[in-house]
């Protein structure tokens, strides 16, 4: 399936000199675009699947390195031959966890909390391991706990980010036309493409298995995230009041009103 759009993107910042940040909501193609496209062209470029490193933090044999520091020596140590040059892909970077600054407790391993102040979190190894001139670093991050607007907060400008959505209709359209057997026109694509969406799995799967699919994928991840951040919200949530003129809009009557976010 051609990210062609995607791709560019990731071909044009490499070796800029600051982490590729790939962001999007869950199953939109994120990992797919680093580990199989993206790395397809490294190799046709002449690079060799050695100085590659790929590190899924998703994957339970990895779990050790969810810790911040010890995913930072990992990675130091794989790339430790300063003349040689490597490509880090971080796959799923929002599994590594926060933790206390260990100084601060007597070399101990505590998670943050919400309010902890001096903490080590995956921002920190990604600063750090970006300032390593022989590493050109890139990771992946949903936006359940790397929407934009932490990017910015974050890496303010220390980081490129490449936002990615679902496949936009000329990518499906792209795809459904160039099957061999593919018989339905511009029109009847529309039409499976507003029935189905662009999620790239549910396009892969046979007919009969889309919708249970996409039933199954809105039920379990994005519907159990918004209730669980709705849940969370209404822990912080701060009464904000704004005061509206008192006069008519269009027959409407506008007055102070008071909304909690």
């Amino acid at each position: 399936m051609n990210r062609q759009k995607y791709l560019n993107q990731l071909v044009s910042a490499k070796w800029n000199g600051f982490p590729k940040i790939i962001t999007g909501i869950r199953r939109c193609g994120k990992s797919f675009l680093l580990k199989e496209l993206f790395y397809d062209h490294l190799l046709s470029c002449g690079v060799k699947a050695e100085e590659i490193i790929i590190l899924e933090l998703d994957d339970a044999k990895n779990s050790q390195y969810r810790n911040p520091l010890e995913l930072n020596r990992h990675i130091l140590e794989l790339a430790k031959k300063k003349n040689k040059k490597f490509y880090v892909f971080l796959d799923e970077i929002q599994r590594v966890y926060t933790i206390i600054n260990p100084d601060l407790t007597d070399g101990k391993i505590v998670l943050a909390k919400d309010d902890d102040k001096e903490v080590i979190s995956f921002v920190d190894v990604v600063l750090g391991l970006s300032h390593e001139k022989n590493i050109d670093l890139y990771v992946t991050g949903s936006n359940s706990k790397m929407l934009s607007s932490d990017i910015v907060t974050e890496f303010r400008d220390k980081a490129t980010e490449i936002h990615m959505a679902p496949l936009s209709f000329r990518e499906y359209y792209e795809h459904e036309n160039s099957k061999p057997d593919n018989k339905l026109g511009k029109q009847e694509i529309f039409y499976e493409y507003m029935r189905h969406g662009g999620m790239p799995l549910a396009i892969l799967k046979p007919e009969d298995e889309k919708e249970n699919y996409l039933k199954s994928l809105f039920e379990t991840t994005y519907l159990a995230r918004i209730s669980s951040f709705s849940k969370n919200l209404q822990k912080k949530r701060k009464p904000l009041k704004f005061v509206l003129p008192n006069k008519k809009i269009k027959g409407i009557r506008l007055c102070m009103n008071k909304f909690y976010l």
